[in-house]
Order: C-alpha cells, then sequence, then structure tokens
C-alpha cells in the first residue's frame, strides 16, 4: 500500500534539504522545507539583513509560444499582456466566468515566448484551465520539471552576480536568460518578500549544485516556507487560497492596481476577459462590492490568526481574517482579512476574537514593512 507520504513530490533540491537538517512537510502536493535548524525568527531576520535562498520549485513553469500568444492569454486575464514589452515581467489573475480569482500569477515577454509561472497548488488545474480555452491559438507547453530558486534580501544581487556576472543590471520586474556552468538560466527580479530579489528558473539536474554555490557564499543562508509567508505578510501580498480564491474578485481583493488603463471601460482592449461585466462594473461603481481587503494591525501583543472573526464596535460579525501572525520586522501583530467597505479606511477600529475574547484591531495601509525593491 503506498502510503500518502509515498505520493508527495519531491523537488530537485530534496537531498539538500535533508542534508541541511531541514523539517520537510506537505506542501501543494510535494515535501517541502518549513524550516532549518536556525528556526523560522532566524531566517526571516537574515532575509531582511542580508539573502535567503528558497526552493520554490513545487510552483509550475510553463511557455506560451506563437504569434498569438499575447492576445490569446490576454482573453483570459484582466491585464495587459499585448502591450508588455520584451524582458518585461508583469501580474497576472486568472478569472472564472464570474470574474473571481482562479491563481494569481506572474509573466514575462520573451520577444518569443510568454514565460509563465503559476502557484504550486493550481498548477494542474491552470494548465487545463489555459489548455482549454487558448489551447488552439497558441502551444502551451507546461515545464514543471525544471527547478525554481528564490534569492531574496538586499545582499541579493550581491550573492547573485558572482555566480553570474550581468544579473544586476536587471531592475524590478525584468528578466533575461543567463547561462551557468553550462545550465541555461531565467532570471527575473522580483519576489514573494518586499526586499530586492531574483527567482531563478534552472533545469533540474543544476538547480542542487547552483543552490549550494549560492550558499557557499557569506550571504546567503536557506530560508523555508514558514518564513516565506511571514516575509510575504508584512509586505502585504496575497496567498492564494488563504487570501485570495475562486470566492473573491480583484476588486474585493484590493488588486486593482493590477487592471491595466487598457483593460478597463474605455480603453482600447476594455473587457474580453471572464467576468468583464461584473469586474469592470465594480470598477466603474455599477456594481456592489460586499467586502474588501484590508491590512489589520492588533492593538494587544496577541496574534490573530486566519479564520478569526473579526466584528465592528458592537460586537457584530463582519468579517474574518485570512492571513494573520505575529510579524517579526514589524514586531506587532498583524493580519490581512476581509471587511465591508465601509470599514476598510484605514484607521478604523475593529476588533478580533481570539480564544472567546475581543482583541482590538486597527485596519492599517499595506506593506506593513517597506518594500525596497530594485527600480533602477
Amino acid at each position: 500500500m503506498t502510503t500518502p507520504s509515498e505520493q508527495l513530490q519531491k523537488t530537485p533540491l530534496h537531498a539538500l534539504h535533508l542534508e541541511l537538517g531541514a523539517r520537510m512537510v506537505p506542501f501543494a502536493g510535494y515535501t517541502m522545507p518549513v524550516q532549518y535548524p536556525a528556526g523560522l525568527m532566524a531566517e526571516h531576520h537574515h532575509t531582511r539583513a542580508s539573502a535567503g535562498l528558497f526552493d520554490v520549485s513545487h510552483m509550475g513553469q510553463l511557455r506560451l509560444a506563437g504569434p498569438e500568444a499575447a492576445a490569446a492569454f490576454e482573453t483570459l486575464m484582466p491585464v495587459d499582456v499585448v502591450d508588455l514589452a520584451p524582458g518585461r515581467q508583469r501580474y497576472g489573475l486568472l478569472l472564472t466566468d464570474e470574474g473571481t480569482i482562479i491563481d494569481d500569477l506572474m509573466f514575462v515577454n520573451r520577444g518569443d515566448h510568454l514565460f509563465v509561472v503559476v502557484n504550486g497548488a493550481c498548477k494542474t488545474g491552470d494548465l487545463a484551465h489555459i489548455r482549454e480555452r487558448i489551447g488552439g491559438r497558441c502551444e502551451i507547453v507546461p515545464m514543471f520539471d525544471r527547478g525554481l530558486l528564490a534569492l531574496q534580501g538586499p545582499k541579493a544581487a550581491q550573492a547573485l552576480q558572482a555566480l553570474v556576472p550581468g544579473v544586476e543590471q536587471l531592475v524590478f520586474m525584468t528578466g533575461a536568460a543567463f547561462r551557468w556552468n553550462g545550465a541555461e538560466l531565467f532570471i527575473t527580479r522580483s519576489g514573494y518578500t518586499g526586499e530586492d530579489g531574483f527567482e531563478i528558473s534552472v533545469p533540474a539536474a543544476s538547480a542542487a549544485a547552483l543552490a549550494r554555490a549560492l550558499l557557499a557564499r557569506e550571504e546567503v543562508k536557506p530560508v523555508g516556507l514558514g518564513a516565506r509567508n511571514s516575509l510575504r505578510l508584512e509586505a502585504g501580498l496575497c496567498l492564494y487560497g488563504n487570501d485570495i480564491d475562486t470566492t473573491t474578485t480583484p476588486v474585493e481583493a484590493a488588486l486593482t492596481w493590477a487592471i491595466q488603463k487598457v483593460r478597463r471601460t474605455g480603453g482600447a482592449r476594455a473587457g474580453g476577459f471572464p467576468g468583464a461585466a461584473r469586474v469592470l462594473g465594480q470598477l466603474d461603481g455599477t456594481v456592489p462590492v460586499a467586502r474588501k481587503r484590508v491590512g489589520l494591525v492588533a492593538l494587544e501583543r496577541v496574534p490573530v490568526r486566519e479564520h478569526t472573526e473579526l466584528q465592528d464596535a458592537a460586537g457584530r460579525r463582519i468579517g474574518e481574517v485570512t492571513s494573520g501572525l505575529l510579524a517579526p520586522s514589524a514586531d506587532r501583530p498583524i493580519a490581512m482579512g476581509y471587511v465591508p467597505p465601509a470599514l476598510a479606511t484605514p484607521g478604523t477600529r475593529l476588533q478580533a476574537v481570539v480564544r472567546g475574547k475581543p482583541v482590538p484591531m486597527e485596519v492599517s495601509a499595506m506593506p506593513f514593512v517597506p518594500n525596497r525593491y530594485h527600480r533602477g
């Protein structure tokens, strides 16, 4: 009989994680490191101060090729794909026909094709959805066997350029092809921590060697899923399945910055994506929005976790926390959650119910820790 643990996939760095003493957990169908012996707090602070190396090989990498690839992909999302310049990266949202979020993703115009990275837990469904909707208009090639490393922190560029000269010339949300020890890499300057950093697509056969070479640098330490979560929450970034899912629209999720003017009402290519009437109506104010994602700060030193009930001052239920923890760098309990639009203004006082007791909360602007992306 096959046990559940035996059914989990292993990334190309699995043996290295074990060698480094990582505590492994099931995540998105893979066995992944949640933390290393130094612990979550040390990993978090090292990333903010120096450079943390993350294995994100569980995520799905795709190649969309053909003369119609950009126009076809644009029909699935409320974002501008057609006008994206070569070498530039953009955040995107796959939507249902109801205008809710199937997945969030990143994509790059590589000139002769689009390079797309989707969430690990969603990649099989995303691939099927994309093939069903636009498979007749472009070539869709999954590259799920490639490794993906993220190097994040203020010393990430210093560490990576020692191995791959030229990466320092990238700026935030750009990407380019490089070579290392004969391996073809594709590197973008972006990430999920709010820090400067890079995501490195690497052939599986070279992934462990590249990781070892980076970890040999004094600036670089390994970081697991635990600190990845605390870093992204401090940066005010959504986690699919927690903060956004197929019940939330981009407007409810406060992701309207991802919808460029050209795709909005009055734009040159307005609409034409799934759920456009609802999403554009919510943007224009003609379709009501029942809730909005907000940042929250606890006014007492009590961590407020996901699924915690949110109440107004009169004790009426108004929403729920979707992500929350005691933030290592912000040094206070922070959270994200959904509340009625009338209560979404920063400074609004709410309360969370933790173990039956009310904890005062205040709606806060995000990010909770200033972003330090390298914009040139």
